[in-house]
């Protein structure tokens, strides 16, 4: 694959995950700088939108529903890509769900759905494409796998079971691809993102799910795709605040489980009620089809005040080194 400097132009990009959140930011970001992409996601309808703004900017996208729990389906997305375009430069396993609540009350069905997307959708969507990868010499398979990757987070197990997992999948494709030094694979663990996914969650907490702060723009990883395969990385946190509670999290486990698990107890105390609800962790929903969720006051800044981020997450390790030691 030839770049021009800083463009793709020419690139072919698969996208799973593409209708709406980071997904759709990245396959923005992608055609602003030339790209070629492949929309892939359950929703056809939020994909036809996705197309046509596209198309309004002069870009060009070929859009092919899967549901990336269905190897047969990422297949059929690898060969639509390639008859499409005759090869593939990058793909970007994105697609995601998250459920909420307290293990015992999480249907078992939701859990699995949870991990066949997160976890098992990757490693189908690997499958699909490492054959033309290594048939090419050349490709980038991306991972966004977020912080939860590296923290976890209390009343979402499965949730970060298909994170943590993702980790090791990583570490062992690069282990099997050690003969091929021109394909890369790329993790990016993102911070909290305002992206409609909190409205797609599956909730048996019986509360009103808000996502935590600090809440980053989902352009960031659009920026952070982009940068990668213009200079592919091992790994990228997307933020500093990922780098932080990893280390928070490395060097006082027990303790930031504790502190995590209290104040999600302490937030659901105080939120309202709402009924259980599957979200879209089984079938597809008509409603968040949009890059950003809208959480963020003046929803249009890339990232929260790097200041105050930095000192409050300063702040909390300090606490956390204060407490360890006592």
């Amino acid at each position: 694959m030839k770049r021009n400097g800083e463009s793709l132009a020419g690139t072919v990009v698969v996208i799973t995950g593409a209708s709406s959140g980071a997904g759709r930011a990245i396959a923005l970001a992608l055609t602003a700088r030339g790209a070629r992409t492949v929309l892939a996601a359950r929703n056809r309808e939020a994909l036809e939108g996705l197309r046509g703004e596209i198309a309004g900017i002069g870009g060009d996208c070929l859009v092919v529903p899967t549901d990336t729990r269905e190897p047969a389906q990422q297949l059929a997305l690898a060969e639509a890509a390639r008859s499409a375009y005759g090869r593939i430069d990058a793909w970007v396993n994105n697609a995601g769900v998250l459920a909420a609540g307290a293990l015992e009350d999480v249907p078992a069905e939701i859990n699995e759905g949870v991990i066949r997307t997160n976890l098992l959708g990757y490693v189908h969507g690997a499958q699909a494409v490492l054959p033309l990868f290594k048939y090419q010499g050349h490709g980038i398979l991306i991972n966004n796998i977020s912080v939860g990757g590296w923290l976890p987070t209390p009343y979402m197990a499965a949730y970060c079971a298909s994170k943590f997992g993702l980790k090791g999948f990583s570490e062992a494709l690069r282990g099997e691809l050690s003969a091929y030094p021109d394909i890369h694979v790329c993790d990016l663990f993102p911070g909290f993102l305002d992206t409609p996914g909190i409205q797609h969650a599956a909730n048996y907490t019986g509360k009103v799910l808000r996502p935590a702060p600090p809440l980053y723009d989902p352009r960031l990883v659009a920026d952070g795709v982009v940068q990668t395969i213009l200079h592919p990385r091992r790994a990228r946190a997307l933020a500093i605040f990922p780098h932080l509670l990893h280390a928070a999290y490395s060097l006082f486990p027990a303790l930031s489980r504790r502190v995590t698990g209290g104040a999600i107890r302490h937030y659901l105390k105080a939120a309202d009620s709402t009924v259980h609800t599957a979200g879209n962790v089984l079938h597809t929903v008509d409603y968040g089809n949009a890059v950003d969720g809208g959480w963020r006051a003046g929803c249009g800044t890339r990232k929260p005040p790097a200041k105050k981020i930095a000192l409050g997450a300063l702040g909390a390790l300090a606490l956390l080194a204060f407490l360890g030691r006592r």
